[in-house]
Parts: C-alpha cells; structure tokens; sequence
C-alpha cells in the first residue's frame, strides 16, 4: 500500500484505497454523498463487472481497478457522453507513456485491437459513477482473451501511480466536455475509432444487428450501414468486429 501512501491527484481530488472489494462501482455508490472528485481504488477486486455484468478479471497489484464519482453539471441527458469521454481520457493518458490506444465504442480501449481496459458509466440521481479497469503491469491472460497491458506493450513495468495521474489529469479535463464542448471531444473520439470501417455484429435491447461502422453520430450514437441503410444506436453491447 505504500505505493499509495503520497499520490499526485487533481487539485480538490481525493484517493481511498482499499486492499479488497466485491465492486469498486457499487462500494463507491455507498459514498454517493461526497463531494466531486472521490477516487475509490482496490487492489483485489472479487465481483467487478463490466457492462451487461461480465466479469472484470483483477489481479493484485498489476492492474489498476478504480471507481471515480463525478457530478457533472450538464444535464443528465449528456451524462451517457462519459462513457466516450472517459475513453478518450484513457486512450490520451495512454498515449504519453508511449502506447498508441484506440477506442471502441462505446467502453472499451483497444491496443493493436487488444482490449487494455474496459469503463463502467453508472448514473445515479445527483451523481455518476465511473468505473476503469486498465491492465497495467499483467503479463499474462487467459487462453482465449484478446487482452493486453502496458508492461506487455512496452516491455517494462510501469508504476500504476503515475498512470492513475494522467488518467485522471485527462478525465478532469475531457469529462467538462460533455456539453457545448462535445464537438470538440467527438473529433478526437473519432480520431480514435477503433470500429470505422469495420464489419460489426451486436445487440441492441433484444435485436441483433450486422452492418458495417460508418462512424460516430453528432450525439455519439454509432452509426452501421446495414441491409436496409445507415442506422444510429445510441447505446448497444456485444458489439463484435467480424474477421
């Protein structure tokens, strides 16, 4: 835990780290009355989750597995918009230690097409919940999992104290954007689209859809061309790149 004991944080941020929880997510949500800015880290992780409840793997001290409340001051409309802002954050973050990361919509940061974190965006009413898993130092995964880290990346260890600073340094800044600055944070998403282009297969309430990606919407609604034209998906899960 000493890794911890002194970390570089935003100013007015705060950092309680915790050496088990079942979800950082929902052990965040019993803190729903705290100021903005509230990090809550755990360094085992036994029932984490990502989106549609998939599990979230969380090995001691190689990855950083965190939850962060928010209280955005746009309207709760623009709040799904984290889920991109928070990967844009990820992905830029990312970028200044060397990793070029993409980001596929709408939770997920691929590297060479390796998925290297996954987000969780929860709303409650007065606040939301941001929940990051990001394979730092895991030098192994299980057969099967197109996964990656940045140890693995670079091939060295990286301390996860300074990662977790940029992270958060970039998503102070892009989770501001989820308002009248959201063109600005829709082109860098876009820049970084893993999926353009792309012929994908996914879910969306009950329905499955191939298509290919043309893009991202002015919202940040998917956009997949499929057999009866062009069509936006606001939100959607399983979404799948067809090799």
């Amino acid at each position: 835990m000493s890794e911890w004991q002194d970390p570089c944080l935003p100013d007015g941020w705060r950092l309680k780290v915790l050496e088990e929880a079942g979800s950082t997510n929902d052990e965040l949500r019993s803190c729903g009355d705290e100021a903005n800015g509230l990090v809550l880290l755990a360094e085992r992780q036994t029932a984490g989750r990502g989106r549609r409840g998939a599990a979230w793997l969380s090995a001691p001290g190689e990855s950083l597995t965190f939850s962060v409340l928010l209280r955005p001051n746009e309207p709760k409309a623009f709040w799904p918009r984290l889920s991109l802002a928070t990967g844009l954050a990820v992905a830029e973050a990312l970028g200044r230690f060397g990793v070029e990361a993409q980001i596929k919509w709408p939770n997920d940061v691929l590297v060479r097409g390796r998925k290297i974190c996954g987000i969780l965006v929860e709303a409650a009413a007065q606040h939301v919940i941001v929940g990051i898993g990001l394979n730092v130092g895991t030098r192994e995964f299980p057969d099967g999992l197109e996964a990656t880290s940045m140890s693995l990346e670079l091939g060295t260890p990286i301390e996860r104290s300074d990662v977790l600073y940029q992270v958060l340094k970039s998503l102070v800044g892009w989770s501001g954007e989820i308002g009248s600055g959201f063109p600005d944070l829709l082109e860098r998403v876009r820049e970084r689209c893993a999926l353009s282009g792309e012929s994908v297969s996914l879910m969306s309430g009950e329905r499955s859809v191939s298509g290919v990606v043309s893009g991202i919407g002015e919202g940040g609604e998917l956009l997949v061309v499929t057999d009866d034209g062009e069509e936006k998906f606001l939100q959607a899960h399983e979404v799948r790149i067809r090799r």
